[in-house]
Order: structure tokens, then sequence, then C-alpha cells
């Protein structure tokens, strides 16, 4: 018999038998579907003994990319160089769900309760930034199959019908849906209520997006160098200089988007820890099967639980609807380690297979094509920060925790601004001046987030409501609210 007090989705983990699991997972790639492509642009050389330019960029995800396409947008006569330590966009960039958010805060009330004097203000600015990274997509004509659909965020338990009027204007907001309208967008029996916010989010091909980013920048003059990995960064007085194991980038200004991988700049590595999350990919649904989901606006979809989902649609090159499914884990390694075998999380796969198809029953008997797994540069506040450096000549963005797609539009921006020594309204807000609170070392950081973890489960287990531990993470700051 199912426990009443677990979570709708743990009872399916129980009820789906393992053999069940076990098909649907056989044969699947370790491979983010979006990298398995045959279009994937081939390597640019190794950077080569000494170069120099008025502009260096370190990354070559979507960070790195925007900063030196907006740097040459700015002025055309600048000279960029972006290094890359291992492929453009083959690591978040490239593995991401494809949600692209206009939030730069993590939401309303995440950006409400670290910055309620600028909350309305950077939501101004988190549309606006949104709706240039659309004109981007136009103006050059970027093929990266963006989609301005929104987020269909979905309730499943009684409480959680509840959360979903307090996001709404009211009760006669057309967007916000009962079970029946639910299920005529997305069909699921689990569904009981939803929240479509049609305004404040794409869906991308993320890998896509990187590519074409590349490919911009390459036609404006951006010189971009791959398996260039900067190993250190001095400062030399009127330029900076950095160092990779075949050259030396000699530039007046460096702009770092390395995100979760470990800062140049030392004294910001506590503000971030390597969090991996992990994502499936169906195979090919038949037409009957793509009948009987519906999903005809290809919205985005999130459910409301602390261990949430994430979902969305796309066509594949012959046309064929898949559906991404990702989220629930948040895995933490001691010591801030990071390694290839992390994106690997078969323990994950299963539990992401189980609650897809226990959500999605009529589609019995489909099969994942793609499992895989990558980093997400997770901050305390859960939204970026900023570092200027050297003199003011060098800055630095991370911290996006999971909505980097489109903040780190904005972070070029902002990054931008800082090294031109200019005051401007971006280097004037608080969210630009003050930092979140660093995680504390081990084993104090992994006792914590175990913690953490616990206490959001038992949150999900009890109505969601928080307990003390909760609590007291939010009133220092560091809580953490899906």
């Amino acid at each position: 018999m199912s426990n009443p007090q677990l979570t709708i989705y743990e009872r399916i983990e129980q009820e789906t038998p393992e053999a069940t699991v076990s098909a649907a997972l056989a044969g699947a790639k370790h491979l983010a579907y979006w990298l398995d492509d045959k279009h994937r642009p081939d390597a640019l050389p190794a950077l080569e003994g000494e170069a120099h330019a008025d502009l260096a960029v370190v990354g070559g995800g979507y960070s790195g990319l925007w900063t030196a396409l907006i740097a040459k947008e700015r002025d055309p006569q600048r000279s960029v160089i972006l290094l890359e330590g291992q492929r453009i966009g083959w690591a978040a960039s490239g593995r991401n769900g494809g949600f692209c958010d206009a939030s730069l805060v993590h939401g309303e009330a995440n950006g409400e309760k670290h910055l309620p004097e600028e909350n309305a203000r950077l939501s101004e600015l988190g549309i606006k930034n949104l709706a240039e990274i659309a004109a981007t997509v136009e103006r050059y004509n970027m093929d990266c199959d963006f989609r301005q659909v929104g987020t269909l965020s979905v309730a499943l338990e009684p409480h959680e019908d509840e959360w979903l009027r307090e996001m709404s204007s009211g009760p006669i907001d057309p967007d916000l849906l009962d079970a029946e309208q639910v299920r005529a967008q997305i069909d699921s029996p689990l569904f009981t209520g939803g929240y479509w916010d049609r305004a404040e989010t794409a869906i991308v091909n993320p890998a896509k997006l990187a590519w074409e980013l590349r490919r911009v920048c390459l036609e404006l003059g951006v010189v971009i160098h791959e398996h260039t990995q900067v190993t250190d960064i001095k400062d030399e007085g009127e330029t900076v200089v950095l160092s990779a194991a075949t050259g030396r980038v000699h530039a007046r200004r460096v702009a770092l988007g390395t995100n979760v991988f470990p800062s140049l700049l030392k004294r910001n590595r506590l503000f971030t820890v390597p969090v991996y999350d992990h994502a499936l990919m169906t195979e090919p649904l038949t037409p009957e099967q793509e009948k009987a989901i519906g999903w005809e606006n290809f919205q985005g979809l999130a459910d409301m639980t602390n261990r949430f989902h994430y979902a969305r649609p796309t066509r594949d090159a012959e046309g064929r609807l898949r559906i991404l499914w990702g989220g629930w884990d948040a895995v933490y390694h001691f010591g801030r380690s990071m390694k290839p075998e992390y994106e690997v999380g078969e323990s994950t796969y299963r539990k992401l297979a189980a609650h897809f198809m226990g959500t999605f029953p009529q589609l019995e008997g489909i099969k994942f094509s793609h499992a895989w797994g990558g980093a997400i540069d997770t901050c305390s506040r859960f939204f970026a920060f900023f570092d200027l450096a050297m003199g003011g000549k060098v800055a630095s963005a991370a911290g996006f925790t999971g909505l980097g797609v489109g903040a780190t539009r904005f972070g070029a921006e902002v990054m931008l601004d800082l090294l031109s020594g200019q005051q401007t309204e971006l280097t004037e807000l608080k969210m630009v001046k003050k930092k979140p609170l660093p995680f504390p070392p081990e084993p104090v950081a992994w006792v914590g987030v175990q913690l953490m973890t616990r206490a959001l489960v038992k949150a999900d287990r009890n109505e969601g409501k928080r307990g003390p531990f909760l609590k007291i993470m939010d009133a220092v700051g560091m809580g953490f609210d899906s």
C-alpha cells in the first residue's frame, strides 16, 4: 500500500515496476540531446603564441558569447578575443532545458526578499532583456528555434492550487486555468490547475543558440579560440595577461564568464557551488501519442513542488515531436567537486522516467533516447553577482543558478558597463554592488546542503509548509523556494 505521507511523485516511484523503467531507459545515450547534432560546428583553432586585444573574454558559453557580441555592437572597432577551454556551448549552455526566462532574480518573490527597493525595476529590466534577445535573434536571422510561448505552472496538490491563485491577478484572470482547461493545453490526469505566464518565458534550442551566437560573433570580427584553457590571470599595469598552455593574451580589459567553474579571481570561489541537474529526452512520439498529449501551444511546463520538474516539447530534424523532462534531484558533491562522471545520474534517471510515465500514462511504451546532466553555478541568493577587479580592468559575472539562458545577456551588459568606467543605471544597481552570502568551507557546506535537501523534502510532504530549518535559512538570506 502507498504511504499517504509521500508526495504524488514519490508514490509513483514506488508503484512503477522496475522492469518498465529499465525498458524505457534502455539504449538512452548519456549525451545531451541538444549537442548530439550532426550540424554542430567544427572546433576553432586553439590559441598559439602571443595575442593582443582591447577586450578578452574568458568562457564560450552564453555569458562570454553575449559579452563578445554586445561589445562589438557597441564598438565595431574594438578588438575582441574569446577563449574557451573546451568547445563553444559544451557545458551548461548546451545542456539546459532551453527556458529563456525574463526574470533576473529567480522569480518575483525571491527578488522581493533580497532587493525589495529595486525589484520592480529589475522586473522591467528583465522584460527588456528578453525583448532584446528576441530582437537579436531576428536581426541576425538566428536559427535556434526561439519561441515566446510562456510557461505553464501546474498544481498537483490542493495547496498548490492556492499558490496558483496567488500568482494570478484575480479570480477572472484568463491565464488562471482549472483542471479541465489545463488538460486542454497539456493532458495529464495529475494536473489539477495551472497558471500560464505567457509573457515572461521563451523556449529555445540551447545548443543552437550558443552556436548561432558564435556565428554572429565571428561575423562581427570576434576572434575565438577553442580548446584554450586559461590557467592564470595577471595584472601588468596597463594590461591584463591571460595565460594558457599554448599562448598568452594581453588585453586592456577582461570579462570573465566561466560561471560554474572555479573563478580566476580566487576571492569569488566561495560564492558558488556546482549543483548537478539531470534531464531525459523522449524518442519521437507517434502521431497518436502526439494527439493524446496535446501541447499544441508548445509552452514550457513546470510543477510547483520544491523538487520540481521542468518539461518542454521540441521537434527534431525530421519534424517529429519529442519531450524533454528534467529536474527533481539537485546533486551536490563534497568539496565542490566537478567530474565528468557526475554528469551521469542513473538513480535520478530512473526517478525521472517513472515520474514522466506516471504524469503521462497515455504515452504507454514511451522510451528515452538521451539522458544527461550538468552542473549549475548556484549562489546563495539564486541570481547573478558581479565583481570588478585589477583596477577596473577585469569584470566577472557568475551565480545565475539555472536562469542563465536569459540573464547572461543582462550580465554581459553589466560587465561591459563596469569595464567602461562609466556610471550607468546598471552599475549603480544594488544587485550589481551587493554580493550574496558566501557558502561555508567543507565539511559545513556539504552538511548544510544535505540538511536543506531533507528540509525541502519534508516541506513537500507537509503541504509545502516550511519547517524551522528552512525558516532560519530564509531569515539569513539563504533559503531556497522554487
